[in-house]
Parts: C-alpha cells; structure tokens; sequence
C-alpha cells in the first residue's frame, strides 16, 4: 500500500486499524468479493443490500458524509485509507455506487430539509437504489446539450424523453434526471433542471442494453409524458446544471484511488504466471515487469492528487491524467494477460475482462476530452476547433 497514506496522523492511523478490524469481524465469504459487473440478479442483490445494512449500522457505508446524516466526517486521507483497506480485504461497497459519493452530497448541498430527511437514510442503508439520468443519444460527453424536456404544468412537471447508459436503472427506486425547462439561454447549460424521479410512475419505460459481455449493465430509459411532482426538483428550476457539476465533482474525487482494483489484478495476474511456471521465461518476466511499474506510476499520480487536497490545494490536472492512465492501464491488463497465459487468457475472469476493458476510455468521461483538458488547460495547446 502507499506509504503516503499509511497513517500521516494518529487519527488516520487509528480509523484504519479499526476499519481493518470490523471487517475481519463481519466480512465473510457471503459477501466478500461481491463487486458489479454485468446484470445483478436477485442473489446479488439480496446479499448486497444485507451487506449495505451492515456498513450502515457500523458507519462505514459513507464514512465521509457529515455525522448526522449516518457517515463519520472523516478527512480525505482517512477516505483513502478507508478505500485500501476495503479493497485489500475484496470487501464491497455500499450498492449505491453512484448514489453515496455522487447524488447523496448533492441532496445534502440543494435539498430541501424534507428532501434531505425523505431520501438519505433509505440512500445510506440501500433501502432505496438510486441511478443517473444525465446522458442522452445525443449528449454525452457534451451534456450541456440534453434535449429530455419537462413542461410545467400546474404541480407537476411532465417529462418527454430519453436517457442512456443508465448504470442499475434495471434496478433503481429513485433517478437524478436532468431535463430542459427552457431552451431561450444563451448558453447550452442554462435552461436545465434536476428532478428526483420516482422511476415507478406511469410513463418510464426502462431497457436494458446488452454489451459486448453479454450482460445487459446498462440501461435505456424512455419518459412518456411522465408527470413529476413540483416537490421533487433538486435545486432551482432551469439552474440544474449546478446541481449537475456538484454531483460529477464528487464522481471525480474517488479518482485517486481507482489503482487500487487494478494492482490488485496485476499482482494476481502475477502470481498466476508464477504458478503455471511461465516466469522463467524472461520476455514474460518482462511483460509483467512493465505491467507492474505502470501500475505504481498510476498509484504516485493518486498520492500526489491526495497530498493536495489534504494540503487543502485546489484541485490540479491529476483527475484528468489519471482518468487516462487509468482507463489505458485497464484495458492493457487483460491484453497482457492473454498473451502471457495464452487461451487460459480467454476463459473465465480474464476473458470478460478483455471485452470490457473496451468500455473503459468511454465510462466516466472519455478518454478524447480528458486529453483536450489536459492539453488545453495544463499544457496550453490550442483549444479544439469549436463548431459554429
């Protein structure tokens, strides 16, 4: 593990110790290593959100949301302690991936009180799943252009439209929707509004889309005049893009710790070779060498970004650098593994790793408009030609 966050303060020190203890004291083979990938079935499920129940109870299912919303407040080294240590132990977390770190804190910041105490405890214990409605066929990168309308009519807002790539709307309760109340802005962005939808109303229609593993992760939502109560926008209406920039910003602050999962891959992959006896070849000796160091370059990149923010620093470029290392990184794992292991490479885990390291240069921004900030805003290229 890093030294940088092996405890710089007692405190740290302290939380992980006792973090490192509670799990060797609930986190049994039920539970340990149920992370998401493809559909989640109904065993999936149920053990998900028994496990939820008990990070919830013992304060670790949000451990940095303020105390009296259920979390610990713990400082951003403490977070990253926290994220070791659940990955050292293949302890998952809490089921609403998206809703703890990224609509959660953007309820507590534009929420009204009723908002607040309606949505977070059920959030917080996965009583209630939760999903993103942001992207649309036409906007996804470029977000500020969604087009899915929502008329004011009375006390309701009816809802016209389309979403996609909507992780867990198979499954969700509830969905954070951008729509457009107003297209006379003069930027893209004004004119949009949050709302927080009740995706069992009349007029929702959800679809799963089948991806290159053969598993139906992602959704399509269709809205068919869908009427959304006054009550549940998030924030003001048509100033939904702050609202919108809130919950990415807290999407982005779990990026110094996305190593994590993939040394873990690199150091199994590792292990494997050694036990099929194919490290005496020194050309695979090689391979996972220069695997293995990349891995650890992408882990400074993390330290660095956490040292400044817990030297209280505005964020810096490291997201973005990281983000691209991070996504080309994963993709190259299974690569690697292919051709170190041979057709063993293609069966099993390492298989459906390879099709869907194929997905990650595009989740959670893609690799294209990572390259353009960090062109543009760190090294001072031209910005991109801008379409009239």
């Amino acid at each position: 593990m890093s030294t940088l966050l092996e405890g710089p303060t007692s405190t740290d020190s302290a939380y992980r110790l006792e973090l490192r203890d509670w799990l060797v004291a609930n986190l049994s083979d039920r539970y340990r290593g149920l992370l998401f990938r493809g559909e989640p079935d109904d065993d999936w499920l149920t053990r998900m959100r028994e496990w939820n129940v008990l990070l919830a109870e013992a304060g670790y299912a949000a451990p940095s949301w303020p105390v009296e919303h259920g979390g610990r407040a713990i400082g951003i080294l403490e977070q990253a302690a926290h994220a070791e240590e659940m990955a050292a132990a293949e302890a998952p977390g809490p089921i609403n991936a998206l809703g703890i770190p990224n609509i959660a804190p953007a309820i507590m910041t534009y929420g009204t009180p009723e908002q607040q105490e309606r949505f977070l405890r059920p959030l917080l214990r996965g009583e209630e799943i939760w999903c993103q409605g942001f992207s649309e066929p036409d906007a996804g990168s470029d977000l500020a252009s969604l087009q899915c309308r929502a008329e004011r009519d009375g006390d309701n807002y009816v809802v016209t439209g389309q979403k996609v790539w909507t992780t867990l709307g198979q499954v969700a309760d509830y969905c954070e929707l951008l729509v457009r109340t107003d297209s006379s802005g003069k930027r893209p962005s004004d004119g949009i509004t949050c709302l927080l939808v009740d995706v069992g109303l009349p007029g929702i229609e959800i679809r799963p889309l089948r991806t290159i593993t053969g598993s139906a992760e992602f959704n399509e939502m269709f809205f068919n005049e869908v009427r959304v109560p006054v009550e549940a926008r998030l924030g003001e209406e048509h100033a939904g893009w702050a609202v919108a920039m809130s919950t990415l910003s807290n999407e982005r602050g779990g990026v110094a710790t996305l190593h994590l999962r993939l040394r873990a891959r690199i150091r199994g992959l590792i292990d494997t070779a050694r036990e099929l006896g194919l490290t005496d070849d020194p050309v695979v000796r090689d391979r996972l060498a220069d695997l293995w160091a990349e891995g650890e370059r992408l882990r400074y990149l993390a330290d660095r970004s956490l040292a400044r923010a817990a030297a209280g620093l505005p964020p810096g470029p490291e997201s973005s650098v990281i983000k691209i290392a991070w996504s080309q990184l994963g993709a190259r794992i299974p690569e690697v593994a292919v051709d170190v292991l041979g057709m063993a490479g293609l069966e099993g885990p390492w298989g459906l790793d390879l099709l869907h390291g194929r997905s990650l240069p595009i989740a959670g921004g893609t690799t294209e408009v990572n390259r353009n900030i960090v062109g543009e805003r760190v090294l001072g290229l031209p910005r991109e030609p801008r379409l009239s």
